[in-house]
Formats: structure tokens, C-alpha cells, sequence
């Protein structure tokens, strides 16, 4: 039973389910009708073209689609009929012309297409008769895509959260795995050469545009969706983390770069407590452990998430410490790193990491 649950979160297999039932229905509806039932057909097409990962998407594919078929069918008539004696290939290759020219609107957004692939059907299937074609292409399809957006919107609504929770976990994990690897690095003096962090980081940039599109899917879904109140608390953890995951790894980028490129460890500077490189991998791995706990498991006493910013925030202490002590013996390794950390304070603020019970003095 919870592999079928979790099966059926999955948000490829509520669409197989949406679109087969819109499809089913839409067919039903359709032979019901005596003048429509020779191409019942046309509906479940429109049922499976309104099914779409988020209500207001079925909504905006269907009613984009529709109009779509009625601009090719109502292009392929007028140019046929202006062009009465002229070579059929030369009409076609006419039509097509001017079918995609029109695509480039944007209204019509995903279903551009079907100007041209309309107006060509109208061409070869409904040539003898364009209105009563018309009619029952374009009728049947709003009819299907219509149930289609009743089904979207009745049949568990999507609100897309299972897919973005995974993308954020994603991030958060490869983001805490290239500052251990950093730190590590620092730890061994074997940082990796500056293209070697670029590719490395590749991943993450990939993630990140995955998390940033789920993000804005799950936005999407929140809209016309009559499930959007019951899930807002989710919805809105899930843009507050993403947004604030997206704010860390620019400045995370930033930073292990200004350690790859500058190495300010190895320019001079003072030893606090030990070497700088291991004051800056003691930083590095302390904001690892805050990006890897983003709850705090009880609001009465400390959890691991406070362990972790503790760890950070006196991590944090000593490189402000070793910073402010310094003598300036390289002045591109000193900037480097008071860039590397005022980049750590500035994340640990968009992971809203604050001590919340302070050990008395």
C-alpha cells in the first residue's frame, strides 16, 4: 500500500491517470451527441492536450489550442480560396508559409503548432466541407479539453510538491558536498585548479535550474487550484528555501572561487588557532552543516540544527578573528579573503541561521 501511495505521487503517473479518465469521459460525452458522433474521436484528443501539470496550465492549453485549430482552419480557407487555380503544391507550400509565420505570435505560446498542422488538415481532410469541419474538429476538441480541465482541476489538483521538495534536497545536498569538498581540500592543500571547480560546479548549476523550475511550477499550481490553501505552508516553505538556497550557492560560488583562484591561506597571512587554510575549511564545513539541517526539530531546546549554526557562527568568529589580525603581507590574498568572509556571513543570513540559545558568558 505505501508503494502504490508513493507511486501514485508521482506526478507522470497522476497525469496518466488525469488524461485517461478525461479521455474516457470526453469519448462518452462525445457519441452521446447524434451530430458529433461519427468523430467522437476529436474529444479525447482535447482531453489529453488539456492535461497539463497544473490547472491553470490545462486551462491555458486549451483554450490556446482551440483557438489555435480555428486560426489554421480559418488561413487554410481564405488562401485556398484566394488561390483558385493555382497549383496545388503552391497553395500548400502557401499555407504552410503563413500558417508558421502566424505561430510566431505568442499567444500562442505551447500550442503554436497546431496553426500549421490545422490548416494542413483542413487542407486534406476537410476541404468539401470547412465549416461543418470546423465544427465538429474544434468543437469536439474544446469539449474534450474542457473535461479535461474539470478532471485537472476535480481529480487531485496538482500542486507539484513532491517534485520540488526533491530538486531542494538535491541542491542542498550538492551544495554541502562542494563545501566539504573545498574544505577538504584546504585541509590536504590540494585544492582543485580553477577549471576543475567549474566543472564541479556545473552539477550544481544544473540543480539549481531544476529547483528554480519546480519552484515555479509549484507558484503556478497554487493558482485556481482548490487544494492551494491546504498545502500554502508547504508551498511557501518551498519558495522561501529555494530562493534562499539560490542566494547561498551565488555566494558560495563566489567565495570557494576567491579560495580556488587566490588561496589566501597560503599568502602570509597570520596563524589563528592554527593554519588559515584550516580556520577557512573549519568555516567552509561549519556553513556545510547549516545547509544540510534546515529545521529545527523543537522550538524549547537545542537540536542538531543548533548545533550546526553554533559550529558555523564560531567558525565564523575566528576567520573575523584571523581577518581583523592580520598583518596585510599580500594585499590579493587579504581581500580574497575578507570577500570569502563576508560571503560566509551573508549566507548564513539567507539560511536564517541565528543562535538561539547563547551559552552564558
Amino acid at each position: 500500500m505505501r508503494q502504490a501511495m508513493e507511486l501514485l505521487r508521482q506526478p507522470w503517473v497522476q497525469r496518466a491517470v488525469r488524461a485517461a479518465l478525461a479521455a474516457g469521459l470526453a469519448w462518452q460525452v462525445a457519441v452521446l451527441v447524434p451530430a458529433f458522433a461519427g468523430y467522437a474521436y476529436y474529444a479525447p484528443l482535447g482531453a489529453v492536450i488539456a492535461v497539463h501539470p497544473t490547472v491553470v496550465d490545462s486551462a491555458s492549453a486549451a483554450w490556446r489550442t482551440v483557438l489555435a485549430m480555428l486560426a489554421g482552419f480559418a488561413l487554410a480557407v481564405v488562401v485556398s480560396e484566394l488561390t483558385r487555380g493555382v497549383a496545388d503544391a503552391l497553395t500548400i507550400a502557401l499555407i504552410v508559409a503563413l500558417a508558421i509565420a502566424v505561430e510566431q505570435w505568442r499567444l500562442w505560446r505551447e500550442a503554436a503548432s497546431w496553426v500549421s498542422f490545422a490548416a494542413v488538415l483542413m487542407l486534406t481532410v476537410g476541404a468539401s466541407d470547412p465549416a461543418a469541419y470546423a465544427v465538429r474538429y474544434a468543437g469536439l476538441t474544446l469539449l474534450g479539453a474542457a473535461i479535461g480541465v474539470l478532471v485537472t482541476t476535480l481529480l487531485f489538483p496538482p500542486m507539484q510538491l513532491t517534485v520540488a521538495v526533491r530538486q531542494v534536497e538535491a541542491v542542498r545536498a550538492l551544495l554541502a558536498e562542494h563545501l566539504d569538498r573545498i574544505a577538504a581540500g584546504l585541509r590536504r592543500s590540494e585544492l582543485p585548479e580553477p577549471g576543475e571547480w567549474e566543472l564541479a560546479a556545473h552539477d550544481l548549476g544544473l540543480a539549481l535550474e531544476r529547483m528554480r523550475a519546480a519552484e515555479a511550477v509549484v507558484e503556478r499550481a497554487r493558482r485556481a487550484n482548490p487544494r492551494a490553501r491546504r498545502w500554502h505552508g508547504t508551498a511557501d516553505s518551498i519558495r522561501e528555501q529555494s530562493r534562499a538556497l539560490d542566494r547561498v550557492a551565488v555566494l558560495v560560488d563566489d567565495l570557494t572561487t576567491l579560495v580556488v583562484q587566490f588561496q589566501p591561506h597560503r599568502h602570509g597571512l597570520d596563524r589563528v588557532d592554527g593554519a588559515t587554510g584550516w580556520v577557512l575549511a573549519d568555516a567552509l564545513e561549519g556553513l556545510a552543516g547549516v545547509v544540510r539541517t534546515p529545521y529545527h526539530a523543537t522550538d524549547t531546546e537545542p537540536d542538531d540544527r543548533d548545533a550546526a549554526i553554533d559550529t558555523a557562527v564560531d567558525a565564523l568568529g575566528r576567520l573575523t578573528t584571523l581577518l581583523r589580525t592580520s598583518d596585510i603581507a599580500d594585499d590579493e590574498g587579504f581581500f580574497a579573503l575578507g570577500a570569502v568572509t563576508v560571503g560566509m556571513q551573508r549566507s548564513l543570513q539567507a539560511l536564517e541561521a541565528r543562535v538561539r540559545f547563547p551559552q552564558p558568558a
